[in-house]
């Protein structure tokens, strides 16, 4: 009888010790990870953001947080992924050194007449593709210092236009696998073709940027209707033909890879390759600035990040979220799924968010997966943090002395972010249930 006491007191203590080693590992996981997310946002002395998430990942793996084996794991999950990132960013990059983004300013300034609205159309179209075919950095970092330009051209404000570019480098990044970073890993865990993607997220897309546009007229109603001041004249823009060509390949690259079973890194490498030989040979880029285009250390800093989230999930988030997570692909499970990735988005980022939710839901079918994503794009327009992109935007205003006003920000937030979750969820459940996943 002692005995077995004895040995139950044992197994007790165990337990007590593993519990006890499960809320410091998760209690650590979360410190790291708001710490990495922290020195994301602030970048100290323009330090990238590697520095603090491969510190990060290394401690949580030497404390036993989270195993050699599942840091691994992970990381080997990622590595494609950041491999399509790295050649998408060089791709952009490139695109931008051959004047393309240029070339669409000018196009979309002397089509629109010195209307305002029919610039923000102008606007809400070439943001919107750019961000699906070259992801929503592109929209970011190279077209809203061209809508600066344009609107300066036009003689209108430029309040509309520049809130268009976070809004729809975050909502307009649905459509492709290419278009997001969060794209390619919902991508991964989806188990869907490129081409497959794309046709369920054809609808959401087109009913977000339907929403989005109608906000936007109503929201900057007052901005719309100033007339134009002097306007500039607007040479015949030069198109770099062979660039569009090339980048036209690349897009249908993806879709051939992909039903071939070929990861589509290789087609967007391909148009990387072409376009840098081209540049080369000219002289107007080195093999350096190639590489640093592809922002080697923003992929290592995804990939650490990886394995900080994987901590954290795996210390007990993913028994937390589990709880709450519902199941099947029916409407209202789709909207829960959409709407608490949402939450999660403007609590820890939506890159975090996405690595977190997408091993819960991935069992569930491709319909949760392509919630979440829609939760995770969409959500990070309702406050400064939810994406990295939002971030950097902020960042490119406060150079051009036009700080975004956090009020204001929010407040079309609270106007666009509900709608447009909602109408992309149904849209989903339609896609869905129309040609199935």
């Amino acid at each position: 009888m002692l005995a077995f006491c004895g040995d139950g007191s044992g197994r007790t203590v165990r337990h007590r010790e593993v519990a006890l080693h499960t809320v410091v590992a998760e209690t650590l996981a979360v410190a790291l990870l708001l710490a990495v997310l922290v020195f994301a946002v602030a970048r100290p002395r323009g330090l990238p953001e590697a520095v603090a998430a491969v510190p990060a990942a290394g401690l949580l793996t030497a404390v036993g947080a989270v195993s050699p084996s599942q840091a691994w794991a992970q990381t080997r999950t990622l590595l494609p992924v950041v491999g399509f990132l790295a050649a998408v960013l060089a791709l952009a990059q490139l695109c931008d050194d051959e004047g393309l983004f240029r070339a669409a300013g000018d196009l979309v300034a002397r089509a629109c007449h010195g209307r305002p609205v029919r610039l923000l159309a102008g606007v809400f179209a070439v943001a919107s593709l750019v961000t699906a075919v070259l992801s929503l950095d592109a929209t970011v970092v190279l077209l809203t210092p061209v809508v600066f330009v344009t609107a300066a051209r036009v003689g209108v404000r430029p309040r509309p236009y520049v809130y268009a570019c976070t809004h729809l480098a975050n909502s307009a990044s649905l459509l492709l696998p290419v278009s997001n970073l969060t794209n390619l890993l919902a991508f991964a865990a989806s188990g869907l073709s490129f081409a497959r993607f794309a046709g369920l997220m054809a609808l959401p897309w087109l009913m977000v940027i339907a929403v989005e546009y109608a906000v936007f007229r109503w929201f900057f109603r007052d901005d719309l209707a100033v007339a134009p001041g002097r306007e500039r004249p607007v040479e015949r823009p030069r198109v770099p033909v062979f660039t569009v060509v090339v980048l036209a390949l690349t897009l249908a690259g993806f879709v051939v890879t992909s039903f071939a079973g070929v990861n589509p890194a290789w087609a967007a490498l391909a148009g990387v390759l072409v376009l840098a030989a081209r540049a080369l040979r000219q002289r107007r880029t080195t093999v350096r600035g190639v590489v640093a285009s592809a922002g080697p250390l923003f992929c290592l800093f995804v990939l650490a990040l990886g394995v900080v989230v994987k901590a954290v999930v795996v210390n007990g988030l993913d028994r937390a979220a589990g709880r709450v997570l519902p199941h099947g692909s029916g409407l209202l499970a789709l909207l829960a799924v959409a709407a608490l990735a949402a939450l999660l988005a403007n609590l820890i980022n939506n890159l975090p968010a996405v690595l977190a939710m997408l091993p819960l839901v991935a069992p569930e079918g491709p319909g949760p997966v392509l919630a979440v994503l829609i939760g995770v794009n969409l959500g990070p327009n309702l406050t400064y943090v939810g994406s990295l992109a939002t971030l950097l935007w902020r960042r490119i205003l406060r150079e051009h002395d036009a700080e975004p006003g956090l009020g204001e920000f929010t407040r079309l937030g609270l106007v666009t972010v509900p709608a447009t979750l909602v109408a992309a969820t149904v849209a989903l459940w339609g896609m869905l249930a129309t040609i199935g996943g």
